[in-house]
Parts: C-alpha cells; sequence; structure tokens
C-alpha cells in the first residue's frame, strides 16, 4: 500500500500523485500533480483528500 499525503506537505519524494479519498480509494475526476524533490504538494479539491504517489 503507498502512503497517503495531506495536502500542502513538502519535502515529499520527487514524482507524479494522484488525488485519491481519505483512505485512499479512487475520486471521480481527481486531480494529478507532478513535484520536484522539496516542492510542496498542492491543494486538492476537498481538504479530507490525500495525494498519494503513482
Amino acid at each position: 500500500m503507498h502512503q497517503l499525503y495531506k495536502l500542502g506537505e513538502d519535502d515529499k519524494p520527487a514524482g507524479k500523485y494522484e488525488e485519491v479519498g481519505p483512505r485512499g480509494g479512487k475520486i471521480k475526476d481527481g486531480n494529478h500533480a507532478t513535484i520536484d524533490q522539496g516542492d510542496r504538494l498542492p491543494p486538492t479539491k476537498h481538504k479530507i483528500n490525500k495525494w498519494k504517489k503513482r
């Protein structure tokens, strides 16, 4: 299982992330983000959603 990250966290591994529900489930029309090392994870559509590394 992949680790889930909250919106706004920084110093996470560089790569591609997808927005998931609070327990890691897929959501309809979720955001995708690509970050570099040290970047902050962007906001999600709903504050309870999280980010999962793809």
